[in-house]
């Protein structure tokens, strides 16, 4: 997985480069590459024209090709060619209901790691003790504050496997999220939300009609949430 401090500007170089750019036609508005990633967050969703004449055929899905093609692009930890198992069933109803509490879990299990936020770690606590006199919390007692607070502003990036589609390979990438059913502040208040995206290098099956259709597989940059901050 790669950084992507400036993700807009090569995807659209690596459009120029291939001279891939699409003739207007009926439904071409539909045939973009992905919206250009960028440092705006969150990301947005890829909008995909429903005409299976956009789809690659079975003979297209080599994976040894494909996987050729992809060279050391391909994470194994990151992208997947089938479903994997730990993949969160869609929908709503029942099925939403346990893809939240398999959210919060997730949540649930991760703690703090790395350096303490400076702003916490020089809390005192001193405010609200009696007036007048010296009085200082213990040193376990204000570390076990400051791991408190640390734990409700805490904003973990949520992983979870999503389906591309056929017209993506591999078709199963693992994207990032931020939880933000609750806030992340004391007081309440603030929400984690996105804050900083990478990108993973991925196949994407590309049609045009120019002269006559022609589809092949294209390298692009799939933008994932990578980290998450306690914001306004």
């Amino acid at each position: 997985m790669e950084r992507g401090p400036g993700l807009g500007v090569t995807l659209y170089a690596l459009v120029v480069v291939l001279g891939l750019r699409a003739a207007p036609a009926g439904g071409q508005h539909y045939l973009h590459i992905r919206p250009a990633p960028s440092d705006n967050l969150p990301l947005v969703d890829l909008i995909e024209h429903p005409d299976p004449i956009f789809d690659p055929k079975e003979k297209d899905l080599n994976e040894t090709l494909l996987r050729s093609l992809l060279g050391g692009h391909y994470d194994p930890g990151f992208m997947a060619t089938s479903p994997p198992e730990d993949r969160p069933g869609g929908g709503g109803g029942a099925a939403g209901g346990a893809e939240d509490l398999a959210e919060l879990d997730q949540l649930l299990r991760q703690r703090p790691s790395g350096a303490m936020p400076s702003e916490i770690k020089g809390l005192e606590f001193s405010e609200g003790l009696a007036q007048g006199k010296k009085q200082r919390l213990s040193k376990k007692l204000r570390r076990k504050l400051q791991m408190w607070l640390w734990s409700q502003t805490f904003c973990p990036v949520l992983y979870a496997w999503n389906d591309l589609g056929s017209r993506f390979w591999p078709r199963y990438v693992k994207v990032g999220s931020c939880f933000s059913k609750r806030s992340c502040s004391v007081p309440e208040g603030m929400l984690c939300k996105p804050s900083k995206s990478v990108h993973l290098t991925v196949l994407r099956w590309r049609c045009q009609r120019r002269g006559g259709q022609r589809c092949g597989w294209i390298p692009i940059q799939y933008p994932i949430i990578s980290e998450c901050k306690c914001s306004c």
